[in-house]
């Protein structure tokens, strides 16, 4: 499959121009902004945000009653998600007074036993929505030191940065679109995005700006490579998604487990647009950098 790929991606890039490459990318980017940027004038938020960050109640039953009877039965709480667990049923419920709560909590362990009650605060919440602001943007700048520390050129590592950037963007914007809620399971998913990115990315400008060769015969090697590199984690996260998402079907004593299935299909979502901006993004902006007159001969030999 990584051959097929490499293949592929190698015979696209060679038959279309800079501006080309560019356009899918940044056109995907663009679109993604959108996204986010639509959703955070709605709500607040770019990303739906899970119980972590926004405060809330997760009560876990063991019970025969189905999710669909259990939501009915407490719609008149601010309940926000029910789904199954194997024998049991999570229930999450939004911020509620003191007085909700309490009524709440009596009702339902008054119905049923082996009842586990998770509650977040507000404060809390809001506390780790800075700290995960703050996660995000201190891997920026330490992926972005390493960057410049490694070239010492302005374009080169400015793309490195972008591509991360756009990786970064695209997979929040994946999250809105398929309801997958900003949870600390899903920020470390983005934050490993970060490395992931900057491993394919300086695979790909350390090969163009210091090995020996043509261009297209640089990016031709680093192509093979990057691609099986991304392929087996690709692979590895897919058999993680089926089994963490899929498996009760087969064996029913199995649970899903829901935040193991999140990490892995951010993870791909991810990596699918790092490829694209590693080998699309990226390799243009490169392309474009070394043809320039005054650096031909340097980068070209």
């Amino acid at each position: 499959m990584a051959t097929v790929l490499t293949e592929l991606l190698d015979n696209f890039v060679k038959n279309h121009d800079n501006r080309q490459l560019l356009a899918i990318p940044l056109a995907i980017l663009a679109v993604s902004l959108v996204i986010l940027l639509v959703s955070f004038m709605s709500s607040g938020s770019p990303v739906d945000l899970g119980m972590e960050f926004q405060g809330g109640t997760q009560i876990s039953v063991e019970t025969t009653d189905s999710p669909a009877k259990l939501e009915e039965m407490y719609s008149s709480y601010d309940i926000t998600d029910v789904r199954q667990a194997g024998s049991r049923v999570v229930m999450q419920f939004g911020v509620m007074d003191k007085e909700q709560q309490r009524q709440l909590e009596n009702d339902i362990t008054s119905r049923y036993s082996n009842v586990q009650i998770q509650q977040v605060g507000p404060i809390y919440g809001r506390d780790l929505q800075v700290q995960a602001v703050r996660a995000l943007i201190i891997s920026f700048i330490g992926m972005s030191l390493v960057a410049f520390l490694l070239f010492r050129t302005l374009i080169p590592s400015l793309t490195i940065i972008l591509s991360a950037f756009s990786d970064i963007m695209i997979a929040a914007a994946f999250m809105k679109v398929a309801g997958i809620e900003l949870s600390l399971g899903t920020l470390a998913a983005l934050l490993m995005l970060i490395g992931y990115s900057v491993d394919s990315d300086i695979l790909l400008t350390n090969r163009v700006l210091k090995r020996r060769g043509t261009i297209e015969e640089k990016i031709s090697r680093a192509m093979q490579t990057g691609i099986t590199m991304t392929t087996t984690t690709l692979a590895a996260l897919a058999v993680m998604y089926i089994v963490s998402t899929y498996s009760y079907l087969v064996i029913p004593s199995f649970t899903q487990i829901t935040l193991l299935s999140q990490i892995s299909i951010v993870l791909i979502a991810g990596l699918i647009a790092d490829m694209m901006n590693t080998w699309l993004l990226n390799t243009g902006i490169l392309r474009w950098y070394v043809s320039k007159p005054e650096l031909r001969g340097r980068y070209n030999r």
